[in-house]
């Protein structure tokens, strides 16, 4: 496997040359964008929205789409100004300092490791369907083994693999929009309800504004995975069409997303629907379709065991760039047999397999408040993001009144949390991570401090040296140093 790093996260891509023929076109990123984003998530982290917000969670999809938009926006503009390895967590270090960069690396990478158990435990009960007297623990064991495999591949095999995912994905999407409508003209028979739209506010909202508060956490987690979006769009042949990617991948997605939502909600009362079934299979399964759930079960776990593979080689990737920065043991940024990070691979793989015993030991609770913190996390560094694009772009009035709505939308997901029970215990468990991730910060600044290690350097590209001493910025471009020479040679004189 050969990763696409630099010698240093915070080396620009051309220190580190992809061949031409290797780079991405936009619309690529794009596909790959889908296979990183729809996942279990959205198949079934939507009936959670739906059972808590009610039908008026299209709202909250809405909302979640555009605060997702608004995020990847700023990450591409700053990929298409300054491509840096290790994307948002090298931008963070560029803006702040290494502090920032040190504990968005390892937020992120704690939390997707975290994530990867809960979607091995889902894989593991969707595969049950077929399998209902294999242990769990066989199952999870079996897709973490394929999982590393495709990573083993490399980037190239990883894309390929991605790329079918995600046709298959929103093949399968598209389906049941054909499925759905055909069942409401009535072409394929009569369920066992009648389709209805709700014809009141009270219908709509039943849980009135908390719960749709409440709900838009879980409908921004039909959109995770456009961070590992922003680390492969430094493979694109021009960066500067990465919004475009981004754009163009989650107009589809919220499109397909609002428009599923509305068909299964129609063909059942959304009071039905259960949070351990996909609203999806729900909506069909009370007609006669004996395929049906056989290839939606099959499609559940095309899309788990897909997002999994993009979150093992996003830690892989961000262990790297960790090591390769030395905010990681340099030893983890260490490659063997042509180009395969083996360490960093053994250190993801030693984390995962903890990571599953977790989700199969722990009580149900327990692990669900540990997942959802995770996912209260990975929005914490959503949210650092728009920060750090403050900081490093000259943005219009536009731009900045946009970026603060998306800061206002994410901190609106983040304190629904606190309203429901489902989701309550994960929002302090999440505060517990950063915590303890933010006092191993504190206690590396002071050594770095001591060795001199605050002090970071940014290779250029066009002649221009920065040095970063604690989050301030020292820069001096050619034609600045010219200057500066200058005055020095006629001061000697």
């Amino acid at each position: 496997m050969k990763f696409k790093h630099g010698e240093a996260t915070s080396a620009r891509a051309h220190n580190n040359p992809v061949k031409k023929e290797d780079k991405l076109h936009w619309w690529q990123l794009s596909l790959l964008g889908v296979a990183f984003t729809i996942g279990t998530g959205y198949f079934l982290g939507s009936g959670i929205a739906i059972k808590i917000g009610g039908p008026g969670v299209l709202i909250a999809f809405v909302l979640a789409g555009f605060g997702t938009y608004i995020v990847f926006d700023v990450l591409a503009r700053m990929t298409s100004e300054d491509p840096l390895e290790g994307s948002f967590r090298s931008y963070a270090k560029k803006a702040f300092g290494r502090w920032a960069g040190f504990t968005s690396g390892w937020v992120y990478w704690a939390s997707e490791l975290l994530i990867m158990g809960s979607q091995m435990t889902a894989l593991s009960l969707f595969s049950r369907f077929w399998f209902p007297n294999v242990p769990m623990w066989l199952f999870a064991s079996g897709y973490a083994i394929l999982g590393l495999i495709i990573i083993l591949l490399g980037t190239k095999g990883f894309e390929r693999f991605e790329n079918v995912f995600a046709i298959i994905k929103v093949s399968a999407i598209v389906m049941f929009l054909i499925i759905a409508t055909a069942a409401l003209m009535g072409w394929i028979g009569t369920g066992r309800y009648t389709p209805s739209v709700p014809g009141t506010a009270g219908e709509y909202f039943p849980h009135g504004f908390i719960g749709l508060w409440s709900a838009l956490l879980f409908a921004f987690y039909a959109f995770g995975g456009i961070e590992i979006m922003g680390i492969m769009a430094m493979r694109l042949q021009d960066p500067k069409q990465a919004p475009k990617a981004g754009k163009m991948m989650l107009m589809l997605l919220t499109t397909i997303y609002i428009a599923s939502i509305i068909l299964a909600i129609t063909l059942v009362p959304w009071n039905t629907l259960n949070a351990k079934k996909s609203p999806f299979l729900t909506a069909l399964d009370q007609y006669n379709l004996p395929l049906v759930p056989h290839i939606f079960n099959a499609v559940l776990i095309i899309a788990g065991f897909s997002t999994m593979v993009a979150s093992l080689f996003a830690v892989t990737t961000m262990l790297v760039t960790l090591a390769q920065d030395k905010d990681a043991p340099v030893f983890f940024a260490k490659k063997v047999l042509k180009g395969c990070p083996l360490p960093a691979i053994g250190l993801t793989t030693a984390g995962l397999i903890a990571s599953i015993i977790s989700a199969l030991l722990m009580p149900g609770k327990i692990y669900e408040y540990v997942t959802t913190a995770a996912g209260l996390m990975l929005l914490y560094n959503w949210f650092f993001i728009l920060v750090t694009s403050g900081k490093l772009l000259k943005l219009s009035k536009w731009a900045q009144a946009k970026r603060f709505t998306g800061m206002l939308i994410l901190l609106t997901a983040v304190s629904g949390s606190l309203f429901h029970e489902t989701s309550r215990p994960g929002f302090y468990v999440s505060f517990a991570f950063v915590a303890l991730i933010g006092t191993v910060t504190l206690l590396m600044m002071r050594h770095w401090k001591k060795t001199g290690g605050h002090r970071t350097h940014i290779a250029s590209a066009g002649g221009e040296t920065a040095h970063k001493i604690i989050g301030m910025d020292y820069k001096l471009g050619e034609e600045k140093t010219k200057r500066l020479n200058a005055k020095v040679r006629s001061k000697s004189d």
